[in-house]
């Protein structure tokens, strides 16, 4: 049989192409956007929580100026524009960028006010507002990197210098001046220590007639300005209620002066010395106080702890800034060993 060639030609379909996209025209949800952190954000900024203890420090600082007359204003400004000037100098000699617009120089400056005495020299306030910014702040790194709280620092450094200028608690104006005609007397703290009880009295620590540093007297507008800040939620209630709640238990169930009943004793060492500034605006500094919940809780009772021991057994009537400065130091430890564990994670130290 004849064979013959047969050639089919099928002619293929058309395709109709589409342009390739590249990955940058592609339009993704915005829930798959990927960017670097922080991925969570929050109304609140250093200026705005730098402004809420600002606030909260007001109503203390207006009493200061009633009670020791204008000079404790006159200091506070000192303190605040030192602070502040000289931040912004350390600044600009180094060539960072200027801070001084977040307010937290301002109320390092206000702070150290509230533990000078009323009569302190300005030119001493002014070299502990330079210990406090660029000792204690700016050589470690600035905001947010220095280890202890710089206002609690500079008040100690002042202390350790000029110890007979810092517990002089004599007055020259206001209102304290008028009630004990000419010298203020003694602190509650310094009659505890030395146990002469007779001249104290509850209501007047309360309120705030009493001497003493110039912003630690008035325990009604110091737990006032905590409130403020608790409703603001600036500050978390674990570190003062723990802090005072230790001081309070030590002193009920441990009272230095066997005349004194047991309540009234425990009372007067809540509201006498510098307990309820350090714990509501000094052991709270974000920088300097832990982040844990957990944590946060053994820092008050170890700042307590630290109070209590030193107000019973020291020479020196008062322990807050000491304790404070000294829990600073923990707080890395504190954070290490209590953070939450991850899920699926194992506890610190145990492994497989």
């Amino acid at each position: 049989m004849p064979q013959t060639n047969v050639t089919e030609t099928t002619a293929a379909p058309a395709v109709q192409t589409e342009p390739v996209q590249t990955p940058a025209e592609y339009d993704f949800p915005q829930m798959l956007t990927v960017s670097v952190s922080p991925h969570v954000h929050h109304a609140d900024t250093t200026r705005s929580v730098m402004l809420d203890v600002l606030i909260a420090l007001l109503p203390a600082l207006a009493w200061a100026v009633y009670q020791f007359g204008v000079r404790a204003l006159w200091l506070t400004v000192a303190t605040t524009a030192s602070c502040v000037l000289f931040e912004f100098l350390w600044q600009k000699l180094l060539h960072k960028p200027v801070t001084v617009s977040d307010l937290s120089a301002a109320v390092t400056g206000v702070i150290l006010a509230f533990n000078l005495p009323v009569g302190l020299p300005i030119w001493m306030a002014v070299i502990g507002a330079f210990f406090a910014i660029i000792v204690v702040k700016q050589l470690y790194g600035g905001i947010g990197k220095n280890v202890v709280n710089p206002a609690l620092a500079a008040r100690v450094f002042l202390m350790l210098a000029w110890t007979d200028r810092m517990t002089d608690f004599s007055v020259s104006g206001g209102a304290l001046l008028r009630r004990v005609d000419g010298v203020a007397s003694a602190t509650p703290m310094a009659q505890m220590k030395s146990g002469n009880i007779a001249d104290l009295h509850l209501f007047d620590m309360f309120l705030g007639q009493e001497s003493g540093s110039i912003g630690e007297v008035s325990v009604l507008l110091l737990v006032l300005g905590g409130v403020y800040l608790l409703l603001r939620r600036v500050i978390d209630w674990r570190i003062p209620v723990s802090f005072i709640g230790t001081v309070a238990f030590l002193s009920f169930m441990f009272p230095q002066i066997a005349q004194a009943n047991r309540i009234d004793y425990m009372l007067w060492q809540i509201c006498g010395g510098g307990l309820m500034l350090g714990a509501i605006f000094m052991a709270t500094d974000y920088t300097t106080s832990p982040v844990t919940k957990t944590g946060r809780v053994i820092y008050g009772i170890g700042c307590g702890l630290i109070t209590v021991f030193i107000r019973f057994f020291g020479t020196y009537p008062e322990g807050v800034s000491f304790s404070i400065l000294i829990m600073n130091t923990l707080v890395w430890y504190l954070d290490r060993y209590t953070k939450p564990v991850r899920f699926g994670g194992l506890k610190h130290g145990k492994t497989k």
